[in-house]
C-alpha cells in the first residue's frame, strides 16, 4: 500500500473545514496528491481512517499514549525533525489539551515543513546540530519550564546518541521544587548523595525514538561505550559491529540497486536514512569469503544493531531511567522498526 506523504502547502478551502483543516468526523490525514484532507469517515474517538492509521506514526502515538505522555503542559522535542511530520501527528492527537509546545530540531534547511499548518499548539524550529544544542538555554523552555518529552522517527546513527545525551546528560535541572516532591527526598540530601547521578533529576518525562542507520554511529558520540568496555570490547570491535549492522536492511540488494529504487521515488519521499552512497557494506562484495547466506547475513546484521542498542539501554539505566526496546511496526512496512523507550 502506497502512503502519500503530508506536504505543508495551502489546503484548498473546498471540502475542508472552516479552519482549513479536516471536516468534522472525517480523517485528519492530508493527501498531498489531491491537495486536501482525506474524506473518509472515521470511527468514534478516532482521528484517522483505517488506511491512514496503518503507519509508523500511529504506532508511535500508541506508545506515547500508553506511557501517559500525551497530555497537557508538555514540550515535545523532535530530534532530526525534517518536515516535522511526527510532531504533526502528536499535535493532532492532543489538540484538545492546553499549554503544549513543540520544539523541532533540524540542522538542515527543509522544504515542505508542516509547522505552518498547526493551529492549536506552539511550534518552534531550531536550525542547529544536536551536538551543539543545550536545552537549558532555549528561551521558550526556560520561560515555560514544561516537562520535556524527546521524540524522533528514524533518527540516524549518531543523531540518536547526541539526542539522548542532550536530553539526559546535558539538560540542567530547571524544575527544582516539583522534582524534590516527586523524588520524596530532602533537597539537602541530593548534594551529599554520592549516587545522585543514578537519579533522574532533569525535567525529562519520557523518550520515544524510532532507531535507524546504526552503520552511521560514531564511537566518539556513542553513549554505550561503558557497556562495550565492560564486555571487553573497544573502538575497533565497535567499528566492525557498526559496519555489519547495515546487513540487517540491505538483504541481497547491492548499493546500486538501492540507489535505483530511491531514484524512482519523488524527491520529497526519499528520507536521509534511505540513501547512503558512502556505505559500501551493503554490497555483496563486502561479505565475500564469509560464505554467508542472505538470511544469515541479515540475522547477523540485526544482532549487531541489537548490541549497539543495548549499549544505549545500559546508558539510560545508569542515568536513572527505565528503558526498553519494542517493535512498533511490521518488517514488511519498515525494516527499521525498533523503538527506544525510556521513562524516569
Amino acid at each position: 500500500m502506497e502512503v502519500t506523504e503530508y506536504q505543508a502547502e495551502r489546503v484548498p478551502e473546498e471540502g475542508a473545514g472552516s479552519t482549513g483543516g479536516p471536516m468534522p468526523g472525517r480523517c485528519s490525514y492530508f493527501v498531498q496528491r489531491k491537495r486536501r484532507f482525506c474524506k473518509m469517515i472515521v470511527s468514534e474517538g478516532k482521528k484517522f481512517c483505517g488506511e491512514h492509521a496503518d503507519n509508523g506514526e500511529a504506532s508511535i502515538l500508541g506508545h506515547l499514549d500508553r506511557l501517559g505522555l500525551l497530555g497537557k503542559s508538555h514540550c515535545f522535542v523532535e530530534f532530526g525533525a525534517g518536515r516535522g511530520k511526527l510532531s504533526h501527528w502528536v499535535n493532532i492527537a492532543i489538540e484538545n489539551f492546553e499549554n503544549v509546545h513543540f520544539l523541532l530540531v533540524e540542522r538542515a534547511t527543509t522544504r515542505f515543513k508542516v509547522d505552518g499548518k498547526q493551529k492549536n499548539s506552539t511550534f518552534e524550529r531550531l536550525h542547529i546540530d544536536i551536538q551543539h544544542l543545550s536545552l537549558d538555554r532555549v528561551p521558550s523552555l526556560v520561560q515555560k519550564q514544561l516537562p520535556v518529552i524527546g521524540i524522533g522517527k528514524h533518527l540516524c546513527g549518531a543523531g540518536t546518541d547526541l539526542g539522548l545525551r542532550c536530553l539526559v546528560q546535558n539538560y540542567s535541572n530547571l524544575v527544582k521544587e516539583p522534582q524534590y516532591k516527586c523524588l520524596k527526598v530532602d533537597p539537602g540530601e541530593l548534594e551529599d548523595n554520592a549516587e545522585d547521578k543514578a537519579i533522574n533529576t532533569c525535567p525529562v518525562k519520557g523518550i520515544v525514538i524510532a532507531l535507524c542507520c546504526h552503520h552511521r554511529c560514531d564511537w566518539h558520540q556513542y553513549v554505550g561505550r561503558d557497556f562495550f568496555q565492560k564486555l571487553g570490547l573497544g573502538q575497533r570491535e565497535f567499528g566492525v559491529f557498526q559496519r555489519m549492522s547495515s546487513w540487517a536492511t540491505c538483504g541481497s540488494r547491492t548499493a546500486g540497486q538501492i540507489l535505483i529504487e530511491n531514484e524512482k521515488r519523488e524527491p520529497e519521499e526519499t528520507e536521509e536514512h534511505d540513501l547512503d552512497l558512502k556505505n559500501t557494506d551493503c554490497s555483496l562484495e563486502g561479505v565475500q569469503g564469509l560464505a554467508l547466506t542472505v538470511e544469515e547475513r541479515e540475522n547477523l546484521g540485526r544482532l549487531c544493531k541489537l548490541l549497539i542498542d543495548h549499549g544505549r539501554l545500559d546508558y539510560l539505566n545508569s542515568m536513572g531511567y527505565t528503558a526498553c526496546l519494542e517493535y512498533y511496526t511490521e518488517p514488511e512496512v519498515s525494516l527499521e522498526n525498533v523503538l527506544l523507550i525510556a521513562v524516569p
